[in-house]
């Protein structure tokens, strides 16, 4: 009887004391290979590029060496259909691409890769030169208890300035819908890598340590229908939206 108890009560501090549980994402030293596609549900040359990109997740290498991302934008819900996964943030982030000289025009589907319009697909290229530049090594620990992020990042060079901008994406995969209306009536859009929800915050960096710690919490992540979810952290200037590094994987 006496045994029993023990077992028991060794048991239940076990239970007591076990580690949190953490996920731990981490980049390469060379910059991850970051592809944005702005698309929408509207528009009917858009559903081939998203077939394209969800085709991306069979591929090696996935989140280590890049990462697809795919903003859903707004402008296009006037032709008579609504996209459920588009809002005015990634609009507004193509259109700043456009000002920062990073593409010729705001359209869809709009594909950029390392912060440069791809225009290859539209000649029948499905797949890019990868690059390896050397940028530095960053890494995401998230607790799965208290949603805490501690992100780490070891650059290669000197960081100018006193501030980064830190990227927190949730990315939807598995998604799809049934076009009532608009120039897709009639069919079945699947998606994979929807930004379903992004969040930035300004971050400081210390001149007197080369490797940078933060802390941030993880985004809401919206019941969108998705079959999984996916977390993308990346980092860029505070005066650009290029990708200077970034990490990430499934939830």
């Amino acid at each position: 009887m006496r045994l029993k108890f023990h077992l028991t009560s060794l048991f239940l501090l076990a239970l007591i004391f076990q580690p949190a549980f953490a996920k731990e994402y981490t980049s390469q030293n060379s910059a991850t290979n970051v592809i944005e596609l702005y698309t929408s549900e509207g528009c009917s040359s858009c559903p081939p590029a998203d077939k394209w990109l969800s085709q991306l997740k069979l591929k090696p290498n996935l989140f280590t060496q890049f990462i697809p991302m795919a903003f859903h934008v707004d402008y296009w819900n006037q032709l008579g259909w609504t996209d459920r996964f588009s809002n005015k943030a990634n609009s507004q982030r193509q259109y700043i691409h456009k000002q920062q000289g990073n593409i010729s025009q705001v359209y869809t589907p709009g594909i950029m890769i390392n912060n440069k319009e791809w225009r290859g697909w539209f000649n029948g290229k499905r797949a890019w030169t990868i690059t390896k530049n050397p940028v530095g090594v960053l890494k995401v620990n998230h607790d799965q208890d208290s949603q805490q992020l501690k992100i780490n990042f070891s650059p290669e060079q000197t960081i100018n300035g006193q501030f980064m901008q830190l990227n927190i994406a949730i990315l939807g995969m598995g998604l799809s819908n049934d076009i009532k209306t608009g120039e897709n009536r009639g069919h079945e859009l699947k998606h994979d890598f929807v930004v379903l929800n992004h969040v930035q915050q300004q971050i400081s960096i210390d001149p007197n340590n080369d490797k940078q710690q933060w802390q941030a919490s993880l985004p809401d992540i919206p019941a969108s229908g998705q079959q999984q979810s996916a977390l993308v952290v990346w980092l860029s200037a505070t005066d650009s939206q290029d990708v200077i590094q970034a990490t990430g994987g499934y939830l």
